[in-house]
This record gives C-alpha cells, structure tokens and sequence, in this order.
C-alpha cells in the first residue's frame, strides 16, 4: 500500500479478499499496532523500506512480519533505474531477518530485470517484483522463466 494513513484501508482491503498487506514504514508511526491489526484481519502483514530508509527501521518489528520489502527504486512510477547500491542494503536485511530467526520472505521491487535479479538475489532476496521487465517484454512468461532461471544459475 503506497499511502498515507494505511490503516485507513485495511478493513476494506480484507473484505475485498486480500490475503496480505504491505505498508511503507515511512507512512506508519505505529507500525507495531498496525501489522498486528493486519494478522488480526487475516492478512500476512509486511513492510516497505524505501531506498533512503534505514533497514535499521524494521528491527524492532522483526517477530511481526510475514514480508520484509527493500525497494530499489524510489516509489513512484515504473522503469526506474535500479539503485546500485540495493544489493548490499538486502544483504543487510537478509542477516538481521536470520539473525532473529525470522521466516519473512524478503522481496525486492524496483529496477529488478535480467541485469540486476542475480545482484539482489546472491544478497538474500528470495521474492522479487520486476514489473517492467515483464509487461514490456515481446514474450511476459518467457521472461518470467528468464529471469527465475538466472536465479537458479546464481545459486
């Protein structure tokens, strides 16, 4: 959810079927209170952290995640540039998501194409958005396969 007062949402969003969520934590001072009325929903609860955010941000709330979300481009629009130092920031999030035994996916959105998946996943991603690598490819399910199998070859 890329809005302001997320909380405002949640109830509508669960009722239309949702089965998860994943809020800004620039957009939630209280985000303790707020992934938990999410798992109170039903929902897998998230978090996003933008490029200029510290991945220090979500420490505390590390036993309340479902999906921990390292964005590599600045929310906005698509076909961003992938921000080069991303990878080291997911490597960062990866060992403070293993350091406290959590089983939150950790997934990237911005910039992700078959250049910069390999980067991002050698750094500890395993659930990965590529939006304009897929929708504007000749061929969107050949390039899904593309880019898992750079994935595979990288492990």
């Amino acid at each position: 959810m890329m809005v302001e007062e997320p909380e405002r949402y949640f109830e509508s969003f669960a009722g239309a079927g949702a089965s998860g969520m994943t809020i800004h934590v620039e957009a939630a001072p209280h985000l303790q209170r707020q992934l938990a009325r999410i798992r109170e929903l039903g929902c897998a609860a998230g978090a996003a952290v933008n490029p200029g955010t510290s991945i220090i941000s979500v420490r505390e709330v590390l036993a309340d995640l479902d999906n921990l979300l390292v964005m590599t481009v600045n929310p906005g629009f698509g076909g961003q540039e992938f921000i080069s130092a991303s990878p080291d920031k997911v490597a960062r999030a990866r060992h403070m998501l293993d350091e406290a035994r959590s089983r939150a996916a950790l997934e990237v959105d911005g910039g992700i194409s078959r250049d910069t998946i390999a980067s991002v996943w050698r750094a500890g991603a395993d659930t990965f958005v590529a939006g304009n690598a897929i929708f504007s490819a000749d061929d969107p399910r050949a390039e899904i396969g593309a880019l898992r199998n750079i994935c595979m070859e990288t492990v």
